[in-house]
């Protein structure tokens, strides 16, 4: 049963006001409105459950985590159809983020068991030695309560209890949750799952607080409450700029990770457009259309070298992206932004419309634009993320302005390289350029679909996201999170648990 009330250290809380959900499909509903003192009740809470949660063991936080997904997938039924309703989202996504959804929290409760995010490390004492060493111990330590932005597009996998709450339970930090009005039915169910695990496994119920909003107010509180000590966002450029600002300006700053998007160029070289380009052309439609384009790592943008097999390849991805249908966006607000994005494209000059479409409403159906490499590098609007189904393909006169095209990307999530053998003196010549571009670089893929793991990178140099060192995806996530600590001539008594 959803309530429409925050919960705060263990207890549902209402508001003096409301606001209304906006769904996709049925009735909206009324849910309490976060404030200041919402906020300042969560994370005073977060930072009396720091002193015990920060502070225990690798098996307690696992345990809880697995709790947690155990709650999850027994709510099931109810996240994907609250969650569908909000969203637009088709039930068979839903499904799959949640699999996503708790595949991390458990992955987060191997990781931290593994303990090698800890990176331990001793310099024995040297007492003979002029001047003597001292002995030197170090650990990873939790930095305290963190903040979390639920994301729009991702109703579980990047919000309530995603992999930046995930990351922050795992390293030992209490969590508040400032949830996304576009789901905020599957917020609070998921804000019940992690309560129902809070009890389970008997942890202070400050380590985690859901806070619903869909003003300003309660955002800035967060990023700038003193006992607040990291944030992690997903959302658009212009916001998480806004709360990057804030958390640079506090008395004491605080990092913001910030995962804000990007245009993921994919270049196309040229054997492997000769070859497979209308494989290719098929295959990015359908990235490109995924989710009604919704994605961070959505592929925007294609670079080609001009010419038949380059027109070839744009006959073919237009034909694949006109057999694609209308789609439901997350949001009104989501959907006029696309259509204000498309406009931007549309009357640039030097760009030609490829495939158009009728967008009404909350609908989004694909567009297709062409504009030669001069063009592109005079129009810098042009790289600027469009969120939805909409693809540019860029025509360079040769590799050489090609490869300028690539020097001049801003900060991205992915780049992809379509190549053959026979391309792989051109692909060395960019891999230098594109690794100083993004966190991700793929050959003979789409960006789409951003696996779990050890080895994955979701960030990159900004605007793609506001650190260029860390990344909210995978179990590198974690080290947002910790802090390294040394422990000079320390009795074993006084050391963490974690260096005795």
């Amino acid at each position: 049963m959803i309530t429409g009330k925050h919960l705060i250290a263990g207890q549902w809380v209402e508001g003096d006001t409301t606001f209304s959900s906006q769904p996709a499909h049925g009735p909206a509903a009324d849910y309490a409105q976060g404030t200041k003192a919402h906020i300042d009740a969560a994370a005073t809470a977060a930072e009396e459950a720091f002193w015990s949660y920060g502070y225990s063991s690798a098996e307690i936080r696992a345990g809880f985590l697995t709790a947690i997904a155990d709650e999850l997938e027994a709510r099931g039924e109810a996240l994907t159809a609250t969650g569908t309703a909000e969203t637009g989202l088709p039930e068979a996504r839903l499904n799959g983020e949640r699999g996503r959804t708790t595949g991390q929290l458990r992955l987060f409760a191997s990781h931290i068991l593994d303990g090698a995010y800890l990176d331990r490390r001793h310099d024995k004492a040297l007492p003979d030695r002029t001047p003597p060493r001292p002995d030197i111990k170090m650990v990873e330590r939790p930095v305290g309560p963190v903040g979390v932005f639920g994301a729009s597009n991702f109703p579980l996998a990047f919000s309530t209890a995603g992999g930046d709450t995930a990351s922050a339970l795992a390293a030992g930090c209490p969590v508040v949750v400032k949830g996304h009005p576009a789901h905020p039915g599957t917020a609070e169910i998921v804000a019940q799952a992690i309560h129902a695990a809070i009890k389970t496994c008997g942890v202070h119920e400050g380590v985690f607080s859901l806070v619903q909003s869909n003003s300003r107010e309660a955002g800035e509180a967060l990023v700038t409450h003193p006992l607040i000590q990291a944030i992690g966002f997903t959302g658009s450029l212009g916001a998480g700029r806004a709360l990057f600002d804030l958390c640079a300006a506090r008395p004491t700053p605080i990092p913001f990770y910030g995962e804000l998007g990007s245009i993921n160029p994919m270049f196309l070289l040229p054997h492997a457009l000769k070859a497979r380009g209308a494989e290719i052309a098929k295959g990015w439609a359908g990235s490109l259309t995924m989710g009604a384009g919704q994605f961070c790592t959505n592929p925007g943008v294609v670079i080609a070298l001009k010419g038949a097999d380059a027109q070839a390849f744009a006959a073919a991805a237009g034909e694949a992206l006109a057999s694609v249908s209308a789609q439901t966006m997350l949001t009104d607000g989501i959907a006029a932004a696309y259509r204000s994005g498309r406009e931007a494209v549309a009357r640039t000059a030097g760009v030609e419309e490829l495939l158009a479409a009728a967008c009404e409403g909350r609908n989004a159906a694909p567009y297709l634009y062409r504009v030669a490499g001069r063009d592109w590098l005079d129009a810098r609007v042009l790289a600027e993320e469009v969120f939805g189904p909409l693809g540019i393909i860029v025509e360079a006169e040769d590799f050489a302005q090609m490869k300028a095209i690539a020097l001049g990307l801003h900060g991205q999530l992915t780049c992809t390289l379509q190549m053959e053998d026979a391309d792989l003196g051109h692909a060395r010549e960019l891999m230098p350029v594109l690794e100083r571009k993004a966190g991700r670089l793929l050959a003979n893929g789409f960006p789409t679909g951003v696996e779990v793991c050890d080895a994955m990178v979701h960030g990159g140099p900004y605007p793609a996201s506001t650190n260029f060192g860390a990344t909210s995806v995978g179990t590198l996530a974690i080290r947002r999170f910790i802090r390294p600590v040394s422990y000079q001539n320390m009795p074993d008594d006084l050391l963490p648990l974690e260096l005795r």
